[in-house]
C-alpha cells in the first residue's frame, strides 16, 4: 500500500474487516451514523442516516450497506467516516488493516534510513573527503623525502620544521621521534 492511497481505496480495503469485527455493534455503528449525520449531513443526509439506523436490519448489513455507500459517495465522505471512528472507536481505528500496514511501512523505512546512516557513519572517519587526505599525505612524504635524501643545507631548513611539528598535536612518542630526528639533522 502507498502513502498515496486516497480514503476510497482504505475503506475498500478495510471494509471487511470492519464488517466482521465484534467491536463494530450496533451502539457504535449508531453513532458513526450520527456523527456523519448532524456534522456533515452533506454526506449522509436525515433519510440516509434513518435507513442505515434500522434496527429491524441486522448491524453487519447496516454497516456494509453504509460503507458501499460512503465509498461512492467519494474521498471526502471516506475520510469523514475515518475521522469518526477515529473519535468513536481508537481500537477498532489502529487495528484496521490499512492502519498496521502504514505503520509497518513506517517502521520498516525508519529501520532501513537508521541502517544506512549508521553504516555511513561507522565508515566515514571525517568528512573532508578523499582530496584533504592526499594532500596532507603528500605534504609529509615530501617532507620526508627531503629529511631522509637531502643534503646538508637541506637538513638545516628542515629541522626548525621537525620542531615545529613536534609542538604540533601529536602522541608523545611522535614528538620525542620528531625531536631526535631533528637534533641528528643538526649535528650533521
Amino acid at each position: 500500500m502507498a502513502d498515496t492511497d486516497g480514503y476510497q481505496e482504505q475503506l475498500e480495503n478495510d471494509a471487511q474487516f470492519l464488517c466482521s469485527d465484534q467491536r463494530m455493534d450496533t451502539e457504535l455503528v449508531d453513532r458513526l451514523v450520527l456523527q456523519l449525520n448532524r456534522i456533515y449531513p452533506q454526506i449522509l443526509s436525515d433519510k440516509e442516516a434513518h435507513r442505515f439506523r434500522n434496527l429491524s436490519v441486522p448491524t453487519k448489513v447496516r454497516l456494509a450497506e453504509m460503507l458501499n455507500y460512503l465509498h461512492r459517495r467519494g474521498e471526502e465522505a471516506c475520510h469523514e467516516f475515518y475521522r469518526a471512528l477515529h473519535i468513536h472507536a481508537e481500537d477498532v481505528y489502529f487495528r484496521l488493516p490499512t492502519r498496521i500496514r502504514r505503520r509497518e511501512m513506517a517502521d520498516l523505512k525508519q529501520n532501513n534510513d537508521v541502517a544506512v546512516k549508521s553504516n555511513h557513519e561507522r565508515f566515514v572517519l571525517n568528512d573532508k573527503g578523499p582530496m584533504f587526505f592526499l594532500s596532507c599525505f603528500s605534504f609529509v612524504v615530501g617532507i620526508a623525502i627531503l629529511y631522509y635524501y637531502g643534503e646538508g643545507e637541506t637538513l638545516r631548513c628542515t629541522g626548525g620544521f621537525l620542531h615545529c611539528s613536534a609542538a604540533a598535536r601529536f602522541s608523545k612518542d611522535a614528538k620525542d621521534v620528531f625531536v631526535s630526528y631533528a637534533e641528528v639533522g643538526k649535528q650533521k
